[in-house]
């Protein structure tokens, strides 16, 4: 997927009625690394890896992504809220496609929810999926969401159950140790959702 870089500026909004309007704006590495740092390093987000990162850190990894045509990395706002940290990247240029046959059109996303502030608001992560779905397949060559949480998360792995992914088989991501990223193994679920009229198969 392709998207546009301007600091600050929307790519995708869409009004979910009772809900509210959500608006997907690019990762700021520099002003949005503070934010990013308190939610990744909660014992709620363990499964995003993070855990014992710095800011400083944090900062590098997203001006990593900053500088890549096949990730991007989003802040997405509620109302101009700030609530979750949304990711996509081609899966052909990414750790996944060593662990199942990519077909053209594949779009990984990866999605962080911020802690949430009062009591739970029921539908509140199902409400911001459809966004990011509706996100995904605005562009044309996307032809099928590719998602891989850690295989210990169930409730992810519920949620996409419940969003209407496919699953696929438990596989191990492999280490990636470069100069400007590292990434352990993870096991993984694979799950996958086609949009719509895509004749596609899992896996």
């Amino acid at each position: 997927m392709t998207s546009a870089r301007s600091a600050g500026q929307a790519v995708y909004t869409q009004a979910v009625e009772g809900f509210g309007t959500v608006a997907l704006t690019p990762v700021d590495p520099a002003a949005d690394s503070a934010l990013i740092h308190s939610w990744v390093t909660q014992e709620r987000a363990r499964f995003w890896g993070m855990g014992e990162a710095s800011r400083e850190l944090v900062q590098e990894i997203y001006e990593d992504v900053d500088r890549r045509t096949t990730h991007h990395a989003y802040m997405v706002s509620r109302d101009g809220e700030q609530v979750a940290l949304f990711q996509t990247y081609e899966c052909a240029e990414d750790r996944v496609s060593e662990c199942y046959e990519v077909q053209p059109g594949d779009v990984g996303v990866h999605l962080l929810i911020g802690p949430i502030t009062g009591v739970a608001e029921h539908g509140f992560t199902g409400s911001l999926m459809t966004v990011f779905i509706g996100f995904v397949f605005s562009d044309d060559t996307a032809r099928r969401v590719v998602v891989e949480p850690d295989a210990r998360n169930t409730k992810a792995v519920s949620l996409m159950e419940r969003t209407g992914f496919v699953l696929g088989p438990e596989v191990v991501l492999p280490e990636i140790d470069l100069p400007e990223v590292y990434l352990p193994a993870k096991p993984a679920r694979l799950a996958f959702l086609a949009s719509p009229g895509a004749a596609t198969t899992a896996g």
